[in-house]
């Protein structure tokens, strides 16, 4: 996968911004591996084992929402993808347990998601761990000339492809994720690794020496 990586693009045409409008005109994205759910304690360590072996894996978490002031709930999701396979951790009905936390706290494996600190601060609230090997996208895309921070925009202009963000305010403490939540959910951590892949295989752009 790391030769992948070292065929790099000769020149970096990424914009820095893009409006709503222009994001909404782009074909949509999605996921199309094998989506497993993890709601079962029993399950947790052989989904961790397999995602441990993964060099590269994209992340993100889902939080059932709130419609009434004063009112929040704990993270109900923690997604974990390979370019194959994405694993869906149902927090609401299973333990953050230790083998998770071993994948969370290895810095061998990386973990690419937006809004890491926030998804992480989530994570913690159900318990403390040590988090390593971890990578915003929000914190590097201005690397590359890039200021949009938003999931979505940030696929359009990296990929030229939007994450539909429809299921966003469903419940994530359903008794069976629908379909389309399942989608939804695994393309968020997905579609981190595809616009990692792309920055890496794309120059940065030069800052000029103040």
């Amino acid at each position: 996968m790391w030769e992948f990586f070292n065929r790099m693009s000769t020149q970096n045409s990424f914009i820095d911004k893009i409006s709503n409008e222009a994001t909404a005109q782009l074909p949509a994205i999605e996921f199309r591996g094998e989506v497993r759910i993890v709601d079962h304690e029993r399950d947790i360590a052989d989904a961790c084992e397999y995602l441990a072996a993964q060099p590269l894996i994209g992340f993100d978490t889902e939080t059932r929402p709130s419609f009434r002031p004063g009112v929040s709930f704990r993270v109900s999701l923690l997604q974990l993808s390979t370019p194959e396979r994405c694993y869906l951790f149902r927090l609401n009905r299973i333990p953050l347990a230790k083998p998770i936390l071993r994948l969370l706290e290895n810095k061998q494996v990386v973990k690419v998601g937006a809004d890491v600190a926030g998804d992480l601060r989530s994570l913690r609230q159900l318990r403390r761990f040590r988090d390593a090997g971890f990578v915003d996208l929000q914190q590097i895309a201005a690397d590359w000339g890039i200021a949009e921070k938003s999931l979505r925009k940030l696929s359009a202009i990296v990929l030229g492809q939007r994450v539909s963000k429809a299921q966003r305010l469903s419940n994530w403490e359903a008794t069976t994720l629908t379909p389309k939540q399942r989608i939804y959910a695994s393309t968020d951590a997905w579609v981190c690794i595809r616009i990692y892949e792309r920055l890496l295989r794309t120059p940065k752009i030069k800052r000029q020496e103040p």
